[in-house]
């Protein structure tokens, strides 16, 4: 017996694209204006939300590999708005830290963006919407 793969419509890596488009389209907007990309938005709400940090603590909280976070890190450092230093204890790590031109930009977009989740939660209904993403936190929590 052949088994067939599910109709696009039915996949679950498609599925789950769609949605982070139908999701992202009109956050990129805003970030788009503001200068920075969804991957330096995502690493500057990690360390507005959790404080100073390593890389690889980094990384793993914004959803990033390593050697793409090392390049965003780079370019937000630029943009003053984070720095960079040695750990006090081990002088071989290095700690991250959200700059208050960092903050100000998460502060400047903060209505905005919760514009567009509240939009996102209304046109699911908030208990879809909370159903929604306790599912996917628990696919998230899976092990293989």
């Amino acid at each position: 017996m052949v088994k067939t793969l599910p109709l696009t419509s039915r996949s679950l890596p498609i599925a789950l694209l769609r949605a982070r488009e139908k999701v992202m389209g009109p956050i990129r907007g805003v970030l788009s204006d503001v200068g920075v990309t969804e991957q330096q938005w995502r690493v500057l709400r990690v360390l507005q939300e959790e404080g100073a940090q390593e890389p690889t603590q980094i990384a793993e909280r914004a959803c990033l590999l390593l050697p793409s976070l090392t390049r965003i890190l780079k370019k937000l450092e630029d943009k003053k708005l984070i720095i960079r230093r040695a750990d006090t204890q081990d002088r071989r790590r290095q700690i991250v830290e959200i700059t208050n031109d960092g903050l100000q930009i998460i502060h400047t977009n903060l209505q905005e963006m919760l514009q567009l989740a509240e939009h996102t939660r209304a046109l699911m209904g908030a208990e879809r919407h909370e159903l929604l993403l306790n599912l996917l936190g628990e696919l998230h929590e899976i092990e293989d």
